[in-house]
């Protein structure tokens, strides 16, 4: 017996929305690993007297995240963003150990 329309849309839709789900427990698991190196990153600068932003490290994550997303076939400009607001967080954390 094959499925009707509407009982084949839901399976679907339920089996993105798995997907989806995984993949958001990916990201949150990876930003948590990404997030314990920074905080080790940012605890080294100051007791070294670093300052909390490096901007040219910055330009050349945002510059090698565009490609990345060229290549994921992701929007560069979303990405951009995405890992601006990743950058501002890890500044102040960083500027948190600088205290």
């Amino acid at each position: 017996m094959t499925e009707d329309a509407p009982t084949r849309a839901a399976r679907l839709l339920k089996e993105h929305r798995e997907s989806i789900d995984r993949l958001d427990a990916i990201l949150v698991y990876t930003l948590g690993e990404r997030f314990k190196h920074t905080q080790a990153v940012g605890r080294l600068k100051a007791e070294h007297d670093l300052p909390p932003s490096d901007p040219a490290r910055e330009a050349q994550q945002i510059a090698r995240l565009e490609d990345l997303a060229h290549q994921a076939d992701l929007d560069p400009e979303f990405a951009k963003k995405f890992l601006n607001f990743i950058i501002a967080e890890v500044i102040q954390h960083h500027k948190q150990h600088q205290s």
